[in-house]
């Protein structure tokens, strides 16, 4: 059986009624599981992760959007996080029994559904359809605000929808991906600039890490800045070794961790890079979680 996976992210995280609400629409579609949806009040975005059979994941990020749509005004919208519209960004991650190719069919029926509803959209990653739109960061670059003159640009025409800027619901980006990992790192100090370093220092398109993005966020609600990271091939470039890399750039500015935060579910994989690290068990396998035994085979 073919598993599709999806993780809208919105650009609300501080109203409860409306991320419960968004929720509830993706709960109401038979066929689909909710494995997790998390709101930050900082960033004023909530992620939400659900999967199963391909038709009934399209039908629930329909309806959630829907949802969302009627309920979030970008107009009023403040937040930490860079965003291009209410629902900012929707990835179909291929699980099981699919290939990427039918995940990129998936998102772009997505697109064209969304553009009928008379938004902007633009596709990226395995659906872009041109080599500069692939990285949600360019995309997303200028944020809302820039929508109005980017529109005008025959460089930035949508993929699907209209070139008219939309105020209240501003542009949506949607494609198919590889699963990745979003992770957090927070530091035990108010300076932006120490954690803009370290983003820089970690992150590919800065001569980093090959499989890391990252950008830098003051939480100044929590007294701390932030390393905010997706990690795009746990494989290549595990949890363990970017925490690291961190934890001694940060050592250099006399500042220290002060947590981290992974948002939303993550490959069981991941995690055994983290045992064999932290532990020091290097010959460790999946095959010793009691767990495991359980799951099911293909």
């Amino acid at each position: 059986m073919a598993v599709l996976m999806c993780v809208p992210n919105i650009s609300e995280g501080r109203e409860v009624a409306t991320v419960e609400a968004v929720a509830d629409a993706i709960r109401a579609t038979p066929g689909v599981k909710l494995l997790d949806y998390s709101a930050d009040a900082h960033h004023n975005r909530s992620v939400f992760t659900f999967l199963g059979q391909p038709e009934a994941v399209l039908q629930a990020a329909q309806s959630m959007t829907r949802m969302a749509l009627e309920r979030i005004d970008m107009r009023h919208h403040q937040g930490a996080h860079p965003r291009l519209g209410a629902v900012d960004v929707v990835p179909f991650v291929p699980v099981r029994g699919m290939e990427m190719r039918a995940a990129v069919e998936i998102a772009r029926h997505f697109g064209r559904f969304v553009g009928e509803l008379g938004i902007p959209v633009y596709y990226y990653e395995e659906a872009a359809t041109r080599p500069e739109r692939r990285n949600l960061a360019d995309i997303r670059k200028g944020e809302y605000e820039s929508l109005p003159q980017k529109l005008l640009d025959p460089a930035w025409q949508p993929d699907e929808g209209p070139a008219v800027f939309h105020p209240r619901s501003g542009a949506l980006v949607t494609g198919a991906r590889y699963p990745l990992i979003a992770f957090n790192v927070n530091l035990r100090t108010t300076d932006l600039k120490v954690a803009q370093h370290i983003a820089q220092a970690v992150r590919h398109i800065n001569g980093g890490y090959r499989y890391v993005r990252a950008i830098a966020l003051a939480l100044e609600d929590r007294g701390m800045v932030q390393v905010s990271m997706n990690l795009t091939n746990y494989t290549q470039t595990p949890i363990p070794r970017v925490l690291e890399t961190i934890r001694t750039e940060a050592a250099r500015f006399g500042v220290s961790i002060a947590g981290s935060e992974l948002i939303g579910p993550l490959p069981l994989g991941a995690l055994e890079e983290v045992v064999k690290h932290y532990l020091q068990v290097h010959d460790f396998s999946l095959g010793q979680i009691i767990e495991m035994a359980l799951i099911p085979e293909e």
